[in-house]
């Protein structure tokens, strides 16, 4: 497994990040990614959604093959998991939000990345990429924070 975590501090209220960063809208133009959640029910831990690359249609299947992924944490605005299971490997995201003051908010968001099928020798030497890769991927994700703020004030 390899994890890495970053940690910013937004300007504003925890109650629109959260609305910013875990709820799972049909499409999130920052991402340019599409969600079909699983059944029509309010989104909580054991929700089950699907993402595909791109805009899809209204009522509009995802391609097969399209990553499947599932809520496996969710304390309203306060924090959120999900996994995401690709060809080869399991992606977790974590989120964590705090009071920094008023009308601030920390986040803290962690990301595991888990291949499967790699072995020995192999998954030692792409230890390090691996590693940057998922910080980079952390590093992506604050650096969107504003735009997703943005995109949830817009709703």
């Amino acid at each position: 497994m390899t994890t890495a975590s970053g940690t910013r501090e937004v300007p504003h209220d925890r109650a629109l990040v959260w609305r910013a960063l875990a709820v799972l809208a049909p499409y999130c133009a920052v991402c340019d990614v599409s969600y079909v959640v699983d059944g029509d029910g309010p989104p909580g831990r054991g929700t089950r959604f699907v993402c595909a690359p791109g805009r899809l249609a209204d009522g509009a299947a995802p391609p097969a093959g399209a990553p499947r992924g599932e809520i496996v944490t969710w304390a309203p605005c306060r924090e959120v998991a999900t996994r995401l299971d690709l060809t080869g490997e399991t992606w977790t995201t974590r989120i964590e939000m705090a009071d920094a003051g008023p009308g601030a908010t920390l986040v803290t968001i962690t990301v595991t990345l888990e291949s499967r099928g790699r072995r020995g020798l192999a998954r030692r030497r792409q230890r390090r990429q691996l590693q940057q890769l998922v910080q980079r991927t952390v590093d992506g994700e604050l650096d969107e924070l504003e735009p997703h703020v943005e995109q949830a004030r817009a709703a």
